[in-house]
């Protein structure tokens, strides 16, 4: 697992969860899946979004970025 999952993986953990995961019931797991997930689409539609690009490549960047958050259901 990269650094970066690993830190996105922290992030949803602090923010979410006051426990461990070996105190987290399936809910909670769910919940955290949940979040996890979304950060990840979020970390990848910015990822796209920061790309340089040429001028005329703009338009389709942001078409990309929009379809992969529509993909996953996530919302800004």
């Amino acid at each position: 697992m990269n650094d970066q999952i690993k830190a996105l993986m922290d992030q949803t953990l602090d923010e979410k969860f006051a426990g461990t995961w070996s105190t987290m019931d399936m809910q909670d797991l769910q919940k955290f899946a949940e979040r996890f997930a979304e950060k990840i689409v979020k970390e990848c539609a910015k990822v796209i979004y920061d790309t340089e690009l040429e001028y005329n490549e703009i338009d389709a960047m942001h078409r990309i970025r929009d379809s992969v958050k529509q993909h996953f259901g996530v919302e800004e």
